[in-house]
């Protein structure tokens, strides 16, 4: 079912004499992406309420039009549509699929209105398009990170295996153009669909391919965790290294035992009792994780918190513009630089309408069933 929330206090209050300054939003808060999309709307409504109480922007209440589009990218394209010409709203957080953002991006663009999505294409912020940011890491920045530790480790043949979905390939992709830049070369390359539940085959060739060192696993879903699990039942013992996009507790679950040593790139939020004291992150986790599990009762998520840092960027932009004009939100927000977030610290440039480097991704390995910060190879 479609919805359109509204999020705030009573507009008609005297403490809010003045028009709402009208931020949208659609996400996926139904359907099969429900997982991303309903974290993120939680997030967006309950941080707009968090800004009225405390007075709103400019003086004035904010107002969240919120639609949820079951995951259907054409319906994305009519809400953005209504965004822009019923509602009139000033900026944009939302976005839960690529496919979603891609389908939207036109209508904002054409707008003059500023979009952060919350999706992880790197085709959303490659080419840089004026009116259009992100707060999810790419798939780029996830192979940069992971081979950096590679070489970091003296690895310079390994073996793929990727899911043949748009995330691994997508991240296949994205691996391929990298990683000759690190000195490390796929010597075997190999793939899974979304319904294999036997990825042996596969895994056998890696094995007995000469010179390989490390295994590469670019997946999302469930397929990932058989991957672990016939890596273990082989006797496998080469480094596996999986992507961000297992980077949730239900990974581990799936997995089990076979997931012991497993190496992936993840964000600050899965990690945050973990973070050293003087981390600048550490408060910013701290207070995400404690005000959103308080108000829904449910464990966050990095979902979420790209919600959580998506508008929150919208809102310093707002002030830092101290208008609500479009153009001059647009334009606060490419100037943002420093802002500490839950997914990163984020630093935009004309060029740079993601402002995350690899710096953002922490290397976790797992360990007893648990999240580990891994130590930086020597």
């Amino acid at each position: 079912m479609l919805a359109t929330f509204v999020a705030g206090p009573a507009l008609t209050s005297a403490a809010f004499a003045a028009d709402p300054i009208k931020i949208g939003s659609v996400v996926s808060a139904t359907g099969p992406a429900a997982f991303l999309g309903d974290p993120e709307a939680k997030t967006l409504k309950l941080y707009v309420d968090e800004l009225n109480k405390k007075g709103g922007l400019l003086g004035r209440p904010v107002e969240l039009v919120l639609y949820d589009d079951g995951g259907d990218a054409n319906k994305a394209r009519t809400f953005a549509t209504r965004l822009v010409e019923d509602d009139k709203v000033v900026a944009m957080v939302g976005g839960t699929s690529t496919g979603a953002t891609m389908a939207m991006i036109p209508v904002f663009e054409e707008a003059g209105i500023p979009f952060v999505s919350l999706a992880g294409g790197i085709e959303i912020i490659e080419p840089v398009r004026a009116f259009v940011f992100k707060t999810p890491h790419t798939d780029k920045t996830a192979c940069q990170k992971i081979f950096e530790d590679m070489k970091a480790r003296g690895i310079t043949k390994i073996g793929m295996i990727s899911g043949t979905d748009g995330f691994g390939k997508s991240m296949r992709n994205q691996c391929l153009k990298v990683i000759g830049q690190y000195g490390i070369a796929v010597v075997a390359d190999e793939n899974y669909g979304a319904t294999d539940s036997d990825m042996t085959p596969q895994l056998n060739k890696i094995k007995n391919t000469a010179g390989v060192e490390a295994v590469l696993n670019p997946g999302f879903g469930q397929g990932p965790a058989i991957v672990t699990r016939n890596y273990a039942q082989l006797g496998i013992k080469l480094p596996l290294y999986q992507s961000h996009g297992v980077a949730s507790k239900s990974f581990i679950e799936l997995a089990g035992p076979a997931a012991e040593g497993v190496r992936l790139p993840a964000p600050a939020i899965l990690i945050g009792d973990k973070l050293a004291a003087n981390d600048p992150q550490k408060p910013v986790v701290a207070e995400y994780k404690t005000s959103y599990e308080k108000a829904t009762g449910q464990p966050v998520s990095t979902f979420g918190g790209y919600g959580y840092d998506g508008i929150q960027l919208v809102a310093r932009a707002i002030e830092s513009a101290k208008s609500s004009d479009p153009k001059k939100i647009r334009d606060a927000l490419e100037a943002t630089k420093g802002y500490v977030g839950v997914t990163g610290i984020y630093t935009f440039a004309p060029a740079d309408h993601l402002g995350l480097g690899t710096d953002s991704f922490r290397m976790l390995v797992i360990r007893n069933g648990d999240w580990a910060i891994e130590a930086p190879a020597r």
